[in-house]
């Protein structure tokens, strides 16, 4: 992943917005001491040979089902029994569609169901066990659009009815609406009815972002400003200058560099989730 393509005519300038306690945009208490745990996503597999310089720092790793945002191959496939053997958790992507893409569909909902269908045969493919989350990866944020809606929701459906458990990669970056913001995982939340999904948010701006960092301790995904979201997607590569330009510790290229990774120059996005493996089989309680 690497930013979100706004959907109105319009780049929407960021704005940070103090919100009344109990809002959606108030993130939760913290716990304060919270088990948290640091992950890596590229769309670029990063080599088996640096898979344990980058386990050192990493506990779980990004796993592209499909084609990454932008690329024409997929170099993740056949890599999770390695990744695996190497100690990674995972987070399972799967590239969803555009609204450009949606708009000339003639059924956004069949869209939805076909690439549900497609995902779990390349998770079943990768090995990955039934239970297992499965994002989809929204490139776009703001408030979702009618047909985004019904894909994804259709999506999520058709992940759920395959044996998987459905979740959503999206911002958690409020954005100007009217008189007020929207929070494109709020808006999902809000229209899921009964669904259950996993929110894997994006927010890069500092704060609530340390940066490019890599602390002991990772970040409580509820600092991410939505107190529901399990993983938090808080750098990416390269920084993005219109939400992230007063985030430090990136290179001087704008990227966020893996620690031990000097002579590779691997360029990662950071996750904190609560989880090893955040992807990982629920079991019940």
């Amino acid at each position: 992943m690497r930013q979100y393509r706004p959907i109105l005519a319009v780049l929407m300038v960021v704005v940070l917005q103090v919100a009344p306690p109990g809002s959606a945009l108030s993130p939760a208490p913290i716990d304060p001491n919270p088990q948290t745990f640091l992950g890596f996503d590229s769309n670029e597999y990063p080599g088996d040979k640096n898979l344990d310089a980058l386990r050192k720092t990493f506990a779980y790793a990004g796993f592209w089902l499909n084609n990454p945002p932008g690329a024409n191959g997929n170099t993740w496939s056949g890599k999770r029994e390695t990744l695996q053997q190497a100690g990674f958790g995972f987070l399972v992507l799967f590239n969803g569609r555009l609204d450009a893409e949606l708009k000339r569909a003639p059924d956004a909902s069949a869209l939805g169901r076909s690439d549900a269908s497609q995902a779990a045969q390349a998770a079943r493919r990768e090995g990955f066990a039934a239970g297992t989350v499965i994002f989809l990866d929204l490139e776009e944020g703001g408030r979702m659009l009618p047909e985004q809606k019904a894909y994804i929701y259709a999506w999520v459906d058709g992940i759920a009815g395959a044996g998987y458990r459905a979740g959503v990669y999206c911002s958690g970056i409020p954005v100007p609406e009217g008189r007020g913001v929207v929070v494109t995982a709020d808006d999902l939340r809000q229209n899921a009815g009964e669904r259950e999904i996993v929110y894997w948010v994006a927010n890069d701006a500092c704060p609530p972002s340390p940066g490019c960092s890599f602390p002991r301790r990772a970040p409580a995904p509820s600092a991410s400003g939505v107190s529901f979201a399990e993983v938090w997607q808080f750098a990416q590569s390269p920084r993005r200058r219109d939400v992230a330009q007063g985030c430090r510790n990136y290179h001087r290229d704008g990227n966020c560099y893996a620690p031990g990774s000097e002579s590779t120059r691997l360029f990662v996005d950071l996750n904190a989730a609560a989880s090893a493996d955040p992807s990982g089989v629920r079991r019940a309680r």
